[in-house]
């Protein structure tokens, strides 16, 4: 594992003078940033559009890159999650889910009835989860859609291990609450629908 490291590093180092050396980390790195934006903002064009902002961002900057510890990854997740607050703070719009990459997987042994309460399954824990604050929705993507260890994850979000831990608790504590709250809502209509007939 330190050889990785002490390869990475190296290859860091090359980037710095070298700029085709930089393709090298950029192939590394592409698919993970990607996937990180693409979840958090939800639409392939988007994602695209701010992964290459990422990378060009990261070639700029690599003179100045000093490794204090964490991974490189850690910096361009860091990038990453900057110019994501800056596109929600520039379209003020709350996280739009894009239907993109939805794929119906073994639909054909599922009833139409069935597909489409687990789509509406899908959605309603993506609604959910849209209500939470922005770091919560990131630790979220970072822990599931990244699979990244509370250590990796408190690299990025600059925290220690214990402090995503906890923010992990109070995460799933407040998606439960809120997809309780939905519950309620669910069978709060139904129980007026079935009085008003």
């Amino acid at each position: 594992m330190t050889s990785d490291i002490i390869d990475e590093e190296a290859l860091v180092e090359q980037a710095k003078q070298d700029p085709e050396a930089f393709g090298k980390l950029y192939e590394l790195y592409v698919d993970k940033i990607y996937s990180y934006i693409y979840y958090r903002v939800g639409n392939r064009h988007d994602a695209e559009d701010l992964t290459a902002k990422v990378f060009f961002r990261a070639l700029n900057h690599i003179p100045t890159y000093k490794n204090k510890g964490s991974p490189f990854a850690a910096w361009l997740y860091r990038i990453a999650h900057n110019l994501v607050a800056n596109w929600y703070r520039d379209h003020k719009r709350r996280q739009e889910v894009g239907l993109d990459g939805l794929a119906l997987n073994g639909a054909k042994q599922e009833t139409p009835q069935q597909v489409a309460e687990r789509i509406n399954g899908r959605d309603i824990l993506l609604e959910a989860i849209q209500k939470l604050p922005q770091e919560r929705q990131e630790l979220l993507t970072l822990k599931f859609a990244e699979k990244m260890s509370n250590a990796e994850i408190g690299q990025v979000m600059g925290r220690s291990e214990g402090a995503i831990k906890s923010l992990y608790h109070r995460t799933l504590v407040a998606l439960k609450e809120l997809l309780s709250e939905h519950e309620n809502l669910i069978i709060e209509s139904d129980i007026d629908d079935n009085t008003a007939t």
